[in-house]
């Protein structure tokens, strides 16, 4: 009896011993097999990640504007070590540390920093300083430390230096740390750039470390794509030169060139002052880093009146000949007083003489021919109120009034330039229309994106007509006119005919307009009958004068006779 009792225990004993041992490998193999199975991986595999090279982005003849170059990084593997780690951190210490950063306070943080990361007994593989370059890299071997380690890495390389910063933009880290590209070029191209990392997958042993006979297994990267501009190195070397000789000689807070061929819209160089080094971009302040042709608004002054002028015209409300018979004084409108610029009045002037004199109360007969529908309906038209879309990162556009907004005032001050905002791009925009026949085109920056299934095409596109033909060959003539008979003839090129127009906008501030401060500008084409290239140029609060006919004109005039000579266009008078 007692014996049939326990073979009964031993027998519920095994019983239940093989029933939990079977739940649980049951738990274990099919219900957490899939989780198990993974930490087995991990422990017994080590995954790197390959990077891929970012792509170049080059000038129209193929020279690179951005390339890479390369560069290391910087590892440290804490148990192979063999010194304490606070002398490794010392020793490290300075050729780790921000370049450009070797104040003792900042070099002490970067100690320890190193040695917070040396003392990590449960990390085998440690980060310590991404893309050294060469000299840094010897200094470190030199150093002659075990447990320091590098690997390949590129960093980007811009061989025109900071001529065409802010057109480019720069290469940071995202909040991964990995390479992203911000502003300009980099940042609006980015995803065809960066390419695609690769993985490599080792063997490890229960250290840690990879298994040099064990297997390995991965993916390839896939290089980045590269980028063919529309920018011609020349006009961009051209313009950069001219145009900081032109905000030193006139004394200017800043200044702007943007030049773009006005039949494609293709963008053949933006040049402005101050500007950065997209290679040392985190050494200056982050103001710059937006190109201010297609971030900066202004008010555009005078060079906003070819536009009205042209909008009249083109629905036949009056002609190149056509007598302002208001022009003889100031106009009242409302509360306000217009005046002409310099006091002066011409009676009977002809709408060529409206804009040969840069004429405000002109100007305001001309914007009430065409109303408030058709004046608004124009500046739409010309491409105002909504970003023009160039291949350029953080563009943004000022908005304009709501239809019902527009007041009476509103449209006599905007007939001239005034209580209206653009951005320069927009501005050159406008004009080309002019140049090109009456066709507002999409400015581009990019005209080939190069990879490894093939060549993707960036062709010119018109968005609209805005004008006629025939309309822009009057307001043409208008526009040389101005440019022989204004303040700035004296300037002019001889022999070449250019359309263009001065502007001087004074700056808005606590809700008036500075009397001293100006932004000066001309905007302009040539040449007149087969336009090469259209331009404008601003100067911000130049210091020698503040009209746009003694500065921006005068700098605009200097930088076409260099771009004549470097199109080979031999002066037709």
């Amino acid at each position: 009896m007692a014996g049939g009792f326990r073979t009964n225990i031993i027998f519920i004993f095994f019983f239940v011993f093989s029933i939990t041992v079977g739940a649980r490998l049951f738990y274990w193999q099919v219900i957490s097999g899939t989780k198990l199975t993974k930490e087995a991986e991990n422990q017994h595999w080590a995954s790197y990640e390959i990077p891929a090279k970012r792509g170049k982005i080059l000038a129209s003849d193929g020279f690179p504007l951005v390339s890479n170059e390369q560069a290391y990084l910087v590892f440290a593997s804490p148990l192979d070590i063999k010194i304490p780690p606070k002398t490794a951190a010392k020793l490290l210490a300075p050729f780790i540390v921000p370049d450009g950063l070797i104040d003792t306070d900042f070099q002490k943080k970067t100690e320890d920093m190193i040695l917070e990361r040396l003392s990590r007994a449960d990390l085998n593989w440690i980060p310590l300083k991404h893309k050294v370059p060469d000299d840094i890299k010897d200094k470190i071997e030199a150093l002659k430390l075990d447990g320091i380690g590098f690997e390949d890495e590129a960093r980007r390389s811009y061989p025109e230096g900071s001529s065409s910063s802010q057109l480019l933009g720069f290469v940071g880290a995202d909040y991964y740390g990995q390479d992203m590209g911000y502003f300009g070029l980099e940042g609006y191209y980015n995803l065809e750039l960066k390419g695609r990392s690769g993985i490599l997958r080792r063997e490890k042993d229960a250290s840690g470390r990879p298994i040099l006979v064990g297997l390995s297994e991965g993916e390839a990267p896939k290089d980045g794509r590269d980028l063919v501009t529309t920018i011609d190195r020349s006009v961009q070397y051209i313009i950069d030169k001219k145009l900081k000789k032109g905000v030193w000689q006139y004394g200017a807070v800043s200044g702007l060139v943007v030049v773009l061929n006005p039949k494609t819209g293709a963008v053949l160089g933006i040049a402005s002052q101050p500007s950065y080094d997209s290679a040392n971009y985190m050494y200056y302040d982050k103001s710059s880093y937006p190109n201010p042709a297609i971030a900066m608004s202004y008010e555009p002054g005078s060079t906003f009146k070819v536009l009205i002028m042209a909008a009249a015209i083109n629905e036949h409300l009056v002609n190149a000949d056509t007598v302002c018979d208001q022009c003889s004084g100031p106009r009242t409108i409302s509360d306000y007083t217009i005046k002409t610029w310099n006091d002066k009045y011409y009676p009977q002037s002809t709408m060529t003489q409206v804009i040969q004199h840069s004429d405000n109360v002109g100007m305001v007969f001309v914007s009430d021919k065409l109303g408030k529908e058709m004046l608004v309906s124009y500046i739409q038209k010309f491409g105002f109120g909504k970003p023009t879309g160039v291949d350029l990162q953080e563009e943004s556009s000022p908005l304009l009034r709501a239809d019902n907004d527009w007041k009476q005032i509103d449209l006599a001050t905007a007939s001239f330039g005034q209580g209206i905002a653009v951005t320069p791009l927009q501005m050159v925009r406008a004009v080309s229309t002019i140049a090109n026949g009456g066709k507002l085109m999409k400015p581009y920056v990019v005209k080939k994106v190069l990879g490894p299934e093939g060549t993707t095409e960036i062709l010119p596109k018109a968005q609209t007509n805005v004008i006629s033909p025939a309309t822009a060959a009057v307001i043409t003539e208008i526009m040389v006119n101005a440019v022989d008979m204004g303040e700035s003839k004296w300037a002019k090129p001889k022999g070449y005919r250019i359309a263009g127009k001065t502007g001087t906008a004074q700056i808005p501030v606590a809700g008036h307009y500075d009397n001293e401060k100006t932004i000066a500008s001309f905007v302009g084409f040539a040449p007149a009958d087969d336009p090469q290239f259209a331009m404008l140029v601003i100067l911000r609060e130049p210091a020698t004068s503040q009209w746009g006919s003694e500065t921006a004109a005068p700098l605009w005039f200097d930088i076409s006779k260099d771009l004549f000579d470097y199109y080979g266009i031999s002066p037709s008078e």
